[in-house]
């Protein structure tokens, strides 16, 4: 199994946790939290892999290094 399969496997089952926990109430800004919920710490974990070299993680992560910046400011990891 790929990399990117075995993590979309785990936001499929972490779904599937968290809608059998509402008991059938509908969820709010799913997309939103999904997003915040992963989007951390993999920020977190590429800097770690990098040292802190923001160019190089941003390199890493597809996006320039202004909005890596942006976003480290966004989750207050700068």
């Amino acid at each position: 199994m790929s990399q990117k399969n075995e993590i979309a496997c785990a936001v499929t089952r972490t779904l599937d946790q968290y809608f059998k926990d509402l008991e059938g109430e509908q969820p709010a800004a799913l997309h939103d939290m999904v997003m915040r919920s992963a989007e951390r710490p993999m920020l977190e974990f590429v800097l770690a892999q990098t040292e802190g070299n923001q160019t190089l993680a941003a390199q890493m992560l597809g996006i320039n290094r202004n909005t890596l910046r942006r976003e480290l400011a966004e989750y207050d990891l700068i």
